[in-house]
């Protein structure tokens, strides 16, 4: 039982990780119907800038803040000097993101090399709570907080505020909210950068979850994203926990109870979705 209980929890903080990467890509591809697939360079650049910031002055949570906002700096110059131009074209915002991919990838291998960067954890995570023969780390328990917090907030953002409806209105009929007046130009920056920070604070505190990043982690944690948002479906908080969940729970007991299948698990339940309900678990038909 407590093996059990241990691969939930275990998968349920990885699914926080995974929820935090993908919201931003959710919902901008809802909003703003871009596909950005240098998503997962922000991930690896904020692990990579917060930890260069945490080793130089030794502190976890200014590495934290630094990681955040370089992945938003960096998403909104994305953005701003090359998507902008490109709503609804995606054939060309793939084919521009994948030129970013390959740049950011032999730039950081070229700046800190194939050599794993890890995450050093605070003294005050460090300690763990005993689950039968298990130990579960504060600071998993800490990054579940974190992610229900922020869904929550989230969440909040989205279904009760005057921007949150501007955001529902502009995903169902953006001409209609130009023709109200409203700027929704500005809504989509917006949403962009706070979602290139999720994906900031999602790869320094993944790091320390998924042990350690590397030049190619960018690469890889992109598809986790898009499977996330296939899953659970585009345009909400809700499909991107759903998905993220999903994924990495059914991962973790894969890897518990029968691990050759766990490299399978989340393509074998993204089949499954697209076969029952293509839009997604939560996605809108």
């Amino acid at each position: 039982m407590s093996t059990f209980f241990y691969s939930i929890i275990g998968g349920i903080s990885y699914g926080m990780v995974l929820f935090l990467l993908s919201a931003g890509v959710s919902i901008v591809f809802g909003l703003m119907n871009v596909v950005n697939l240098a998503h997962g360079m922000l991930f690896m650049l904020a692990a990579y800038a917060g930890i260069a910031v945490m080793q130089a002055v030794g502190s976890f949570w200014l590495g934290l803040v630094v990681a955040v906002f370089s992945a938003g700096i960096v998403g909104l110059i994305i953005e701003r000097g090359f998507l902008r131009t490109l709503y609804s074209k995606q054939l060309s915002q793939i084919l521009v993101c994948f030129g970013f991919i390959y740049i950011i990838t032999n730039l950081t291998l070229w700046a800190y090399g194939p050599v794993p960067k890890v995450l050093t954890v605070p003294a005050a995570f460090t300690n763990s709570v005993p689950i039968g023969a298990y130990q579960l780390s504060y600071y998993r328990i800490a990054i579940i907080v974190v992610g229900l917090v922020l869904c929550g907030v989230l969440y909040w953002a989205q279904e009760r505020t005057k921007v949150g409806a501007i955001i529902r209105a502009g995903m169902e009929k953006p001409e209609m909210v130009y023709t109200l007046g409203i700027n929704l130009m500005a809504v989509n920056v917006g949403a962009f950068f706070v979602g290139s920070c999720l994906s900031g604070l999602a790869g320094f505190l993944g790091t320390g979850i998924i042990g350690g990043v590397t030049h190619v982690t960018g690469e890889s944690v992109v598809f986790l994203a898009i499977a996330v948002c296939i899953v659970g479906g585009v345009g909400s908080v809700q499909g991107a926990l759903t998905g993220a969940l999903l994924i990495a729970v059914l991962n973790s007991l894969a890897k518990t109870y029968y691990p050759p299948l766990a490299q399978y698990m989340m393509y074998i339940l993204m089949a499954l979705v697209i076969m029952v309900r293509p839009s997604g678990i939560v996605g809108k038909k």
